[in-house]
């Protein structure tokens, strides 16, 4: 600053000067017209005062800071009255608003590569939105064969998140639209729908459930022991003053369910043993969008099924059966006859054994079984040589004397093949019933000789396919109904064969409504009579 005074006031001095000379010269002569060499000699004495201005004014300037009084190192330095601030402190202030900046020049710079990334996805979401304008209004695109942004594959999955009944209810229309939670502990899960161990409360015996649960609750621990900025949580410490740490042993419970097209949501509760608080953690593991896997055509017009089914006596049974398989137009049969004790197995290997004219798909049947065309054609499409076994899962229709017992006559067998509660059950624990190809069943060695009598020999089958390299699909069929029958479990069985036994005729009887119609008949006719009683007395009366 004071440079600048000091150069403009030998600048106004050097202008008047150079005023008064110009006056001068003009006050003498008028007329005197100035030679070429004076104007130059003025040009240069214009620039030789003005380095000397310059000059004199880094002369003062260097005197001022020579004689400036000089201060002491640990000396207090203007600042706030009453407060002495040494050098330290500034030299900490500066060093305290430079790494200010320096942090904040680095945010820029975050969020302005953030701000690209955001317009380059936009950019590319326009491009896609285009694309799929121009597919047209009833086209439907799977890009499954194309690599999907990473920023576009998780604001869908966030959006799965938001579309799921997690932080919000949603409005249902009835009690049937609730999915209900289940519950789980570290050992085990309460569920409600047992499918086929048919217990209420078990010990997670799937390796996808087992893996699954321990997933998760190493999620939850690590988010506790390790939480965001944005966690609602206050840091605690331990009874030493060091850091809180939880472990699997601190889980209390969990509650997970799954809605089919968003994700399984989870609610976890953990807490140490000494302390009152509970942790309570929320994950959500979000389903992604449809990939395409493959897309291929099957043709089964040329796809021969062998059907195999063993019989020992049941003679009524046999042709009945015999009745619904000539509707179908079938008109091919084999007698294979085998003078021993019946074994079921047994007989299927031969069956299956006695086809020589190479490679055939067959389905292992019962006598009491109804089928329709379309369920061949679901074992033609999920069976293939050296890949994939179908076992199929069948609806078991309970006893119509029963189910139809305000009738007088139970209906014909093709109005009783509805797929109700009171009618019938799918029979998740029955395994007879499978579609494979015959060169799968020899390189698994067929059935195991060595079961006698009725059941277990299609376990044993069924369980060499799932320790193989096989794909075994496994699902409820419509076309594919077990009839009933009066069952009679032989003193000759095995215990476990007995059980089985005993389960499956229990089980075939009739729905629990039913039985349980049964079983209170006295009490409701005793109620039924008392209340004719009681309206036949009000009409007298």
């Amino acid at each position: 600053m004071e440079i600048l005074i000091l150069f403009l006031l030998f600048y106004n001095l050097w202008q008047k000067v150079l005023t008064s000379k110009e006056l001068i010269s003009l006050g003498k002569s008028t007329l005197i017209r100035m030679p070429r060499r004076g104007l130059i000699l003025h040009t240069r004495t214009h620039w030789l005062l003005l380095g000397l201005a310059l000059l004199c004014s880094l002369i003062l300037f260097l005197y001022l800071l020579e004689c400036a009084p000089q201060t002491d190192g640990n000396a207090s330095l203007p600042g706030i009255i009453g407060e002495n601030y040494g050098k330290e402190y500034y030299q900490a202030l500066l060093q305290e608003q430079e790494e200010h900046y320096q942090t904040r020049a680095t945010s820029l710079k975050r969020q302005i590569a953030q701000l690209k990334q955001e317009l380059q996805e936009m950019s590319e979401k326009m491009r896609s939105l285009q694309e799929r304008k121009n597919v047209g209004a009833n086209g439907i695109s799977y890009q499954g064969n194309k690599e999907q942004a990473p920023s576009d594959l998780l604001e869908f999955l966030h959006s799965q998140i938001d579309k799921a009944e997690v932080s919000i209810g949603a409005k249902l229309p009835s009690e049937y639209g609730v999915i209900p939670f289940e519950s789980f502990t570290l050992m085990k899960v309460f569920q409600l729908e047992m499918g086929l161990t048919r217990h209420p409360e078990e010990k997670p015996v799937r390796k996808d459930k087992r893996d699954e649960l321990v997933e998760v609750i190493e999620a939850g621990l690590e988010v506790i022991n390790n939480p965001d900025e944005d966690d609602e949580q206050e840091d605690e410490d331990g009874p030493l003053g060091e850091k809180l740490i939880f472990n699997e042993n601190d889980f209390i419970e969990g509650y997970y369910r799954t809605e089919k097209d968003k994700g399984t949501q989870y609610e976890l509760f953990f807490k140490k043993a000494d302390l009152m608080e509970y942790r309570h953690v929320t994950l959500f593991r979000p389903f992604g969008p449809l990939m395409k896997v493959k897309s291929e055509m099957i043709d089964i017009t040329r796809s021969i099924i062998n059907i195999i089914v063993p019989l020992a006596e049941r003679t009524e049974a046999f042709a009945q059966f015999m009745q619904n398989f000539s509707e179908s137009n079938f008109h091919n049969y084999t007698l294979v006859s085998l003078n021993e004790e019946f074994n079921r197995g047994r007989g299927l290997n031969v069956g299956a054994r006695a086809w020589d004219k190479g490679e055939v798909l067959m389905f292992f049947c019962d006598v009491d079984i109804y089928f329709s065309a379309e369920f061949l054609n679901s074992c033609r499409l999920n069976a293939e040589p050296g890949k994939k076994v179908f076992y199929p899962v069948v609806f078991s229709l309970y006893n119509p004397a029963i189910v139809y017992a305000n009738l007088d006559v139970p209906p014909p067998v093709e109005q009783q093949l509805v797929h109700k509660k009171d009618s019938g059950f799918w029979r998740d624990f029955g395994f007879g019933m499978t579609c494979q190809y015959q060169s799968d069943f020899l390189t698994i060695g067929g059935f195991d000789m060595e079961v006698k009598g009725w059941g277990g020999e299609d376990v044993h089958l069924y369980r060499k396919y799932l320790h193989s390299d096989l794909i075994v699909i496994r699902t409820p069929v419509p076309g594919l109904f077990h009839l009933w029958h009066e069952k009679r479990c032989a003193d000759e069985l095995t215990p476990e064969q007995y059980r089985m036994c005993i389960q499956s005729k229990a089980m075939n009887e009739a729905s629990h409504s039913h039985l349980g119609m049964l079983v209170f008949r006295e009490e409701i006719e005793t109620h039924l009579h008392k209340q004719a009683y009681r309206t036949n007395s009000e009409a007298v009366g």
